[in-house]
């Protein structure tokens, strides 16, 4: 799914007025009578009181556009106006003019604290009085109503992203910003939907579909996408009948010391459980037993130390390789890896001590190989050593945008959304759990993603699948072991069901049932 910029949503209005030959009233018309069908197709004539509090822009208008709808159809709704401002849109006076027409009590006027009304914790807020237009903070006077919002504890539902807070930058002011339990999204969501700092302003989202111009929506290439089961599946690559494990590649996992070869063990098991035909894997004299025992399928070459990484000389010919889980940080380690580096022309996933090197050694990164991006999987702090630290998400995105371009690299940012980043491009996920807050979660994603490169796929396509296949299996996990007792060996053991899962079809709903049998 794409996640288009404001700038982009505002061309797309712009064009599906002049396409369409509809005015912007017309347009804003369809995205009221939307919020009123979903809202009326889950409530079905309730009176519980709603409370619709509109803004003096155009997210205010689409407000109005909602209560005329909710009046008409005998819902307990008020209406008020936040009048932050003298100043009002075209189509919101469009709008007040026709809720006049439906109703005689009118909407009423807020312009103080004094004004603002009684809200019980079980009535219905819907928050309609910023939209993704806002640029400086909010009145004082406002920022007292979101807090009041907040503190009657009713269920907000805020019309395309909650008020206060901005699309491309980020908050001052957590007070000044709508808290909203439920956002319906026009043309698609937002990214502040999906960063540490601002997901917490709404509790879920849905996208609702407000005709906007299909070539539009088609056509315009985005910075950011949304990865989910739709956009990874046309990446799989099917096994033909006749297939051998010599036609899924070779992988070698380089890592391990002395109390930490359980890393590369974990690793190693993804790698094959990922779809790899080999895994060999490359670690001190004292990892061979541990893992010759603990996991049979993995091929094992040791390095003349008996507890650290020293030399890194195989007579292999793999596909891909990983390194850094569980390595250390030694001289001769480092020392290892920079010869390694001079001369490895492979696809190639960093993670761990791997990324702590690399931060500590700046030249090492001119050394990653031109010909294919390698991949890092840096955690919060990995990252931080990498890139320097950062203000806001906003910094953080634009500093790793800027790291990918420079090093030619492929980052995942790992968290709750791990966000790919190759370049300019954005890739945020949609899978996973905050079970996956686990020792050796990190080291089975290095070896999901290390595994499906050694299949053929692209880097790019690896990480971005491999990440999801991740969060699926945790997702499918999480619900024999709850998020406390999942294990980082539990998201190896249903990676399988992650796989099947691609190809499961969506539970028909009742509705669905019915309109199907009576046709």
């Amino acid at each position: 799914m794409k996640i288009f910029s404001k700038e982009q949503i505002y061309e797309g209005d712009r064009l599906t007025a002049e396409r369409q030959q509809i005015s912007s009233t017309d347009l804003m018309e369809r995205a009221g009578t939307q919020i009123f069908n979903w809202i009326h197709m889950r409530m079905q004539g309730a009176q519980v009181p709603i409370h619709v509090f509109c803004g003096i822009g155009n997210n205010g208008g689409d407000g109005l556009v909602l209560s005329r709808h909710l009046i008409t159809h005998g819902y307990n709704v008020h209406t008020y106006i936040v009048n932050y401002s003298d100043k009002r849109s075209k189509d919101f006076l469009v709008n007040y003019d026709r809720i006049k027409n439906v109703t005689k009590d009118w909407p009423e006027l807020l312009n103080c604290a004094e004004d603002f009304p009684e809200i019980h914790p079980d009535d219905i807020i819907v928050d309609a009085v910023f939209g993704i237009g806002l640029n400086r903070p909010v009145n004082s006077w406002v920022k007292e109503l979101f807090m009041h919002f907040k503190a009657c504890k009713a269920f907000t539902l805020s019309i395309d992203i909650p008020s206060g807070l901005y699309s491309d930058k980020p908050v001052e002011d957590e007070n000044a910003v709508v808290w909203a339990g439920f956002t319906l999204s026009f043309a698609s969501p937002k990214l502040v939907f999906f960063l540490p700092e601002t997901d917490k302003y709404t509790v879920q989202w849905e996208v609702l579909d407000i005709g906007l111009d299909q070539d539009f929506l088609s056509k315009t290439q985005t910075e950011v996408e949304l990865i989910g089961k739709h956009e990874v599946l046309p990446n799989y690559i099917p096994r033909a009948k006749f297939s051998h494990k010599g036609q899924f590649g070779h992988a070698l996992i380089i890592g391990g010391s002395y109390g930490k070869i359980g890393a590369v063990t974990l690793a190693s098991r993804a790698v094959l459980s990922a779809g790899a035909g080999l895994v060999s894997a490359y670690v001190p004299k004292c990892g061979y037993t541990v893992l010759q025992a603990s996991f049979p399928e993995v091929m094992v070459i040791t390095d003349p130390s008996e507890e650290k990484i020293t030399s890194i000389d195989f007579d292999i010919v793999p596909n891909v390789i990983a390194f850094g889980i569980g390595v250390g940080t030694s001289s001769e380690t480092i020392e290892a890896f920079e010869t390694f580096l001079k001369q490895n022309k492979l696809p190639l996933v960093i993670d761990a001590d791997g990324l702590n090197i690399l931060s500590k050694h700046e030249s090492l990164l001119k050394l990653l190989s031109p010909d294919a991006p390698a991949i890092l999987t840096p955690h919060p702090k990995e990252l931080e050593r990498l890139i320097g630290e950062w203000n806001n998400d906003f910094e953080k995105l634009e500093k790793v945008k800027a790291f990918s371009k420079k090093y030619n690299v492929i980052v995942v940012v790992k968290g709750a959304n791990s966000i790919t980043v190759y370049e300019d491009k954005l890739y945020i996920n949609t899978t996973g759990n905050p079970g996956l807050a686990t020792a050796g979660s990190g080291d089975v994603l290095t070896g999901i993603i290390t595994g499906l490169i050694a299949q053929g796929y692209h880097p790019l396509v690896a990480a971005i699948f491999g990440v999801y296949l991740h969060g699926k299996s945790a997702d499918i996990a999480v619900e024999d072991f709850g998020y406390q007792s999942l294990i980082a060996s539990h998201v190896i053991d249903y990676l399988g069901e992650a796989y099947l899962d691609l190809f499961k079809q969506p539970e028909q709903t009742p509705q669905e049932k019915e309109n199907k049998e009576g046709q």
